[in-house]
């Protein structure tokens, strides 16, 4: 089957293999891209014989589904994924797969903001609208981004890092990335031959942050849930243990298991029959061969499951 169009050369979709597995996409079945980006899955899915919808909040993409019309079978979607069932409806989907964090294509422009080791504005939106990283930095109190750094970007030095930037900032406002990367790692002392950025953990939290990435994820696997038909399939690809433990705690409570107990807290168990079903125990990882050729795969973990026949879990009051 001729492809429906050539990836940018540059992008390369992280455990494209185990993903296509996991979902089946096939002619005749609809999948959704929810993390459309430089639409490696998209095209995979589409070269498959399927169709798609695809999502993504980054205006900037529309240019990589150009030649994607792929006769009617593609269309891309201006929204976050989490809109998935306005668009398609309850049991619309065969396969939904989810892409998190921040593309290879945003790191790489540096006037988006989102790289430490590119100088640029300090942005970070992937909409391009509402607050920007500078603004958290420059006006957030002092506890709030202890708070941030702590929460998604789990940085023991919270309090050191934010107490240096509430000093700097006010000599002079934070307004460039490598500006911003200095003065961390500063902070902390120096790298010290250490093998990631200083700065790494809190360019992550601004970036959470600014995005609400964990509460679009939470309200993205519920839509997932009510969009999948039965048998219809989940693939999340997650980067950070954040992401991965929000995945992990839903998938396995939907599939109707429980976290192994404390001998001295007894386990939750649901009385809602079990929406997903688990394709497979733990996550699946890169291959040393994959990390070799894409080293930002190396952090990259896919977990699976299978729609039952039972409703959506009615959400909690």
């Amino acid at each position: 089957m001729t492809p429906a169009s050539s990836a940018p050369a540059s992008h390369k979709p992280v455990l494209l293999a185990e993903v296509m597995q996991a979902l089946r996409p096939e002619r005749g079945r609809l999948m959704v891209d929810g993390t459309f980006g430089a639409g490696g899955y998209s095209r995979a899915f589409l070269d498959a014989g399927a169709s798609v919808v695809a999502f993504d909040r980054d205006p900037t993409v529309a240019g990589f589904a150009d030649g994607l019309g792929a006769g009617g079978r593609f269309r891309l979607m201006k929204a976050p994924f989490s809109a998935m069932t306005e668009v398609l409806g309850e049991g619309g989907a065969d396969g939904v797969a989810l892409d998190l964090g921040v593309s290879s294509m945003q790191m790489d422009e540096a006037e988006r903001g989102f790289s430490l080791m590119r100088d640029g504005p300090l942005d970070m939106r992937m909409t391009r609208e509402g607050l920007a990283a500078a603004d958290l930095v420059n006006e957030a109190e002092p506890a709030e981004l202890v708070r941030i750094f702590r929460l998604y970007g789990e940085e023991r030095q919270a309090r050191r890092i934010a107490g240096a930037l509430v000093r700097r900032r006010a000599e002079a406002p934070f307004t460039r990335t490598l500006d911003l990367a200095e003065v961390v790692e500063r902070a902390l002392g120096g790298r010290r031959g250490a093998r990631m950025h200083p700065a790494t953990r809190v360019f992550q939290a601004l970036r959470i942050a600014v995005n609400q990435e964990l509460s679009e994820l939470e309200s993205g696997l519920v839509a997932a849930e009510r969009t999948l038909k039965v048998g219809g399939r989940l693939a999340v690809v997650s980067f950070h243990s954040l992401e991965d433990r929000i995945v992990k705690a839903f998938l396995i409570a939907r599939a109707g298991r429980t976290a192994e107990a404390s001998r001295h807290v007894p386990p939750k168990v649901s009385d809602q029959p079990p929406s997903f079903e688990l394709l497979h125990n733990g996550a699946r990882t890169p291959s040393a061969e994959e990390v070799a050729a894409n080293p930002r795969a190396r952090s990259a973990k896919l977990r699976a499951a299978s729609r039952t026949a039972a409703p959506a879990w009615r959400l909690a009051a």
